[in-house]
C-alpha cells in the first residue's frame, strides 16, 4: 500500500489515529457532516480529492465516515486503505434508482448482492465470484429498517460504471447490448440500480472485512415508464438513519463476542 513519509495514506490524506474500525461509506463528501452529525464528538478528519472524512464515536466506539466519489475505481481506493488503516465493518450508504415496480421513491433498498457491471471488481475476481453482502452486516440493516418502520426492500442491485448508460441507453453506439441487459435485470427482478456496491463487496471481500449497503431510492424509472403513481423524493435520512442504527447493533454484536472469549 502506497504510504508518504509521514505515515498518511497517499488518497485519504490521514493515518491509523484518524480512522474508527467502523467506517460508513456515502459516495457524496457534501453528506458526511450530515451523517457525522449523528455520531458524539464528531470532527472533521479533512478532505483530499473525492475523499472526505469525519470521526467521532457511537456507544464509546470510534467510528468514522469516508466519502468514496462517484463509481468503483475510487471507491475501490477508499476501501483499501481505509482497511489498511484499520477498519473492518464498512457500510455504503447513498442513493440509487429503482428498477422492480415494488421499489418506490422514498423507499430504502438494502443489498443482499450486486450484479456486477462494473470493472474494477474483475481486477480483484473471476467474474464467477458473486459481489455478497456480509451476512452479519446484512442482518443489522434489515433488523434498524425494522426498528425504525421504514418501508424498505432486500435483495439484488445493480452496480454499472457508466450513469449516462442507463439513463441514455439508445444514444450509446452499443444501444441493443445495454438495453438487452437492462430487460434482463428486470426479469430477474433486480430490485434497483447504483454504482459502487460491487466494488466495496468485491474489495471488502478480498480484504478479509465485512460490508453491507443502504440506499434511498430517488427514482424509478420503470414505475415512470408505466404511469404509476410517483412522487420524487430526494432526502436520504432515512438511510442514513438505517446505517448507523446498524453500526449500533453490529458495535453491540462484536463486544458480546468479545466478553464470550
Amino acid at each position: 500500500m502506497d504510504i508518504s513519509n509521514e505515515g498518511r495514506m497517499y488518497h485519504l490524506n490521514c493515518g491509523k489515529e484518524d480512522i474508527g474500525r467502523y467506517v460508513i461509506l456515502p459516495g457524496d463528501p457534501g453528506r458526511c457532516e450530515a451523517i457525522a452529525a449523528y455520531f458524539d464528538n464528531p470532527y472533521h478528519v479533512g478532505c483530499n480529492r473525492e475523499f472526505n472524512i469525519y470521526s467521532g464515536s457511537l456507544m464509546g466506539e470510534k467510528v468514522s465516515v469516508c466519502s468514496t466519489g462517484i463509481g468503483g475505481p475510487s471507491a475501490a481506493i477508499a476501501v483499501e486503505e481505509l482497511v489498511s488503516l484499520g477498519a473492518d465493518t464498512l457500510i455504503r450508504v447513498g442513493t440509487c434508482g429503482g428498477i422492480a415496480l415494488q421499489v418506490e421513491s422514498g423507499d430504502a433498498c438494502i443489498a443482499m448482492s450486486a450484479v456486477r457491471m462494473g470493472g474494477t471488481a474483475d481486477e480483484y475476481a473471476p467474474v464467477e465470484y458473486p459481489a455478497t453482502a456480509d451476512y452479519r452486516v446484512l442482518c443489522a440493516l434489515t433488523a434498524a429498517a425494522e426498528q425504525l418502520g421504514v418501508r424498505y426492500h432486500v435483495g439484488v442491485v445493480q452496480s454499472k460504471d457508466s450513469f449516462y448508460g442507463q439513463h441514455s441507453p439508445a444514444s450509446m453506439p452499443v444501444s441493443d447490448m445495454l438495453l438487452q441487459k437492462w430487460e434482463a435485470l428486470k426479469q430477474l427482478g433486480v430490485l434497483a440500480s447504483e454504482m459502487e456496491t460491487d466494488t466495496v463487496f468485491t474489495v471488502a471481500a478480498a480484504r478479509g472485512v465485512r460490508a453491507g449497503a443502504v440506499y434511498h431510492v430517488i427514482w424509478n424509472q420503470e414505475r415512470a415508464n408505466q404511469g404509476l403513481p410517483m412522487q420524487r423524493n430526494d432526502s436520504n435520512a432515512d438511510s442514513i438513519l438505517i446505517a448507523v442504527e446498524a453500526m449500533k447493533r453490529l458495535i453491540a454484536h462484536d463486544r458480546e463476542l468479545e466478553i464470550q472469549n
